[in-house]
């Protein structure tokens, strides 16, 4: 048996290895049209060499080039998902403080091996992972696999821990003076750039702080760190050349981390015209996680019809009201409070928001890539950029849920589904 597993592992090792494009390999793609980040284009075709894009337009020819006809498909920039927990599954499955509290790292790894699989086979060739929810540092161990090409998956921005105050977040309802795990590292005042430091040594791209929450369960969420503390956290991050990504639900939690300089606010449901009007003048990014306030009141007997929970009026309210102000609007779902692989679910619903689908789909793929800093890298169609490519039939830039259909994926010039 144990023979037989080693020679199953062998053979697919060899298959991916001999699936990987040689330096001067060419491939050819030929869809029906080409969105390249801004903009539709029929009739244009991509050439791809080794790992990169190397021509896209309407008169793209190669001598010896391997050839893929995608007929009937619109070829799109590798998707972005800007707020996912590969580390968490849905909440209808386990609870949250039951992932944290009772399923060992081990597990949650295998877990979240598989969630960085169907993510990729969905079409999301990078994520930003925004905690690890108590798994500790193990997101900097998935990133490394998938780079060196040992599991499939996105390319990883993760933010490892994240940090919250002491006291403010879960598992919660324990005796006191026990010590609970915890889902994310608890800091407070001078210690919250020490935090900052250990997670940017331990391999953080991104700082993830939290900047509300609530005190006991059933509580209102309030602001919890300082506005102080949250300057100082983001001003280390920034120093070591890093993003802040700032969970704010409240109006002040939002004010303090607009004023702090964080570079994007994750949930903003509390955001009223002055706040929106703020992040706006401060070029900060909403992130609106709409998927995630739609599933979990679908797990607390929601049927989508009306009337509608207050929750959910509330987010897409918020959503709304960001995009009247014209905030720069992140496409990010919160994945892992729902299914991996089902991330074109935040998208759909920024379309029944309002947003228009080439909206949502330039949020997805080039907004997103300059929202974190890597649009010198992925997020369009053009030459010098990694060849990060989706096939998928129809045309997303009038009907979002055309990206549910996926024909091919490309990451790093490899096929990996078809």
């Amino acid at each position: 048996m144990r023979i037989a597993i080693l020679l199953t592992l062998l053979a697919t090792t060899l298959t991916a290895a001999a699936a990987e494009p040689a330096a001067d390999s060419l491939i050819l793609l030929r869809p029906a049209r080409v969105f390249d980040g801004t903009s539709m284009h029929a009739g244009w075709r991509v050439l791809v060499k080794g790992d990169r894009i190397v021509a896209a337009g309407s008169d793209i020819t190669a001598t010896g080039a391997r050839v893929i006809e995608l007929p009937d498909t619109t070829l799109v920039p590798g998707l972005i998902e800007g707020h996912s927990h590969l580390f968490l599954h849905p909440y209808n499955e386990t609870s949250w403080d039951d992932q944290v509290l009772h399923e060992s790292i081990a597990l949650r790894t295998v877990r979240a091996v598989t969630a960085a699989r169907a993510t990729l086979m969905a079409g999301f060739t990078t994520v930003r992972d925004l905690g690890t929810e108590g798994a500790g540092f193990a997101d900097v161990g998935l990133k490394q696999a998938i780079d060196e090409g040992i599991v499939p998956g996105p390319r990883m921005l993760v933010a490892t821990r994240a940090i919250v105050a002491t006291g403010a977040y879960g598992p919660k309802g324990f005796e006191p003076g026990v010590e609970v795990p915890q889902g994310a590292e608890e800091a407070s005042g001078e210690d919250v750039v020490r935090a900052v430091r250990r997670q940017i040594a331990a391999g953080a791209d991104v700082v993830k702080l939290y900047a509300d929450y609530r005190w006991r369960p059933g509580e209102d969420r309030r602001p919890t760190m300082s506005e102080a503390e949250l300057r100082a956290a983001t001003a280390a991050a920034h120093d070591a050349g890093r993003s802040v990504a700032a969970h704010a639900t409240t109006e002040e939690g939002m004010r303090r981390s607009i004023a702090a300089g964080v570079d994007t606010i994750e949930h903003g449901y509390g955001g009223t015209k002055e706040i929106f009007r703020a992040m706006k003048d401060r070029g900060v990014v909403l992130c609106p996680t709409l998927a995630a306030v739609d599933a979990v009141a679908r797990y607390q007997g929601w049927d989508g019809g009306e009337p509608t929970p207050a929750v959910v009026e509330l987010s897409r309210a918020s959503f709304r009201a960001a995009r009247a102000a014209n905030v720069v609007i992140c496409a990010g779902g919160d994945v892992g409070v729902f299914a991996h692989g089902e991330n074109v679910r935040e998208l759909e619903l920024m379309q029944d928001a309002g947003m228009p689908a080439r909206e949502v789909l330039m949020a997805v793929t080039s907004s997103n890539a300059r929202a974190f800093r890597i649009d010198d890298r992925v997020g369009a169609i053009r030459a010098g950029l990694l060849a990060d490519l989706v096939a998928v039939t129809g045309d997303p830039s009038l009907e979002i849920r055309a990206l549910r259909q996926v024909r091919m994926v490309m990451k790093n010039g490899r096929v990996v589904g078809e």
